[in-house]
């Protein structure tokens, strides 16, 4: 799954800029997550770094964009440029 930043969103500013894949924006009230671009850091890092930094813990796996690890790491290749081996 991709993850989604909820409501309780404080617009504190740690999230965008650990962001990777630049999936992570200001939106009208509070930071959303572009799901075309988070792979939850999979071809990064071990854990998605958005939600190592939120002070209130606010990011959340995205019930309604359901993705196995495959498909994070072949969206990864797809967003880096890598061809799939």
């Amino acid at each position: 799954m991709t993850l989604k930043i909820t409501d309780q969103c404080i617009n504190c500013d740690v999230c965008e800029p650990v962001c990777p894949n630049t999936a992570i924006t200001q939106g009208k009230e509070i930071y959303e997550i572009a799901s075309s671009r988070c792979t939850e850091c999979v071809g990064h890092f071990e854990l998605p770094q958005c939600v190592e930094v939120c002070p209130v813990e606010c990011i959340i796996l995205d019930p309604l964009v359901p993705e196995s690890r495959e498909q994070l790491l072949a969206k990864y290749e797809t967003l880096v440029g890598k061809e799939k081996k």
